[in-house]
């Protein structure tokens, strides 16, 4: 059974940083689209950033650019989102997603239902 299990949430105030993991048991993070969405309470759930693992290629949503950076590492099969400056409409549930054997697209990575394998979420708690 694949496991994808996201570690790093937490409380911060604003303007401070957190590192989000996702690691996968079981299923190795091999050419596959990855990515991390959020939902706040009251919203619908939205892509926030994603990459191709072993190609590196990654997207984010516009409200992160410049703050967040998705990366990868493949002796860990884990797969890292670094949020620094963070803002209160930060806080949101995060989650972690895999869709197997493809790369990640333009206008399709944001898509949820795209992805076959999920993580149980993390908090993250920005504070003003």
């Amino acid at each position: 059974q694949v496991q994808l299990a996201e570690s790093g949430g937490g409380s911060v105030q604003a303007g401070g940083s957190l590192r989000l993991s996702c690691a996968a048991t079981k299923y190795t993070f091999s050419r596959n689209c990855v990515a991390w969405f959020r939902q706040a309470p009251g919203k619908e759930r939205e892509g926030v950033a994603s990459i191709t693992t072993g190609l590196e290629g990654t997207y984010y949503t516009d409200s992160v650019k410049g703050r967040f950076t998705i990366s990868q590492d493949n002796a860990k099969n884990t797969v890292y989102l670094q949020m620094n400056s963070l803002k209160p409409e930060d806080t949101a549930m995060y989650y972690c997603a895999a869709d197997p054997g493809k790369v990640c697209l333009f206008g399709r990575w944001s898509h949820g239902p795209s992805y076959n394998y999920w993580g149980q979420g993390i908090q993250v708690t920005v504070s003003s």
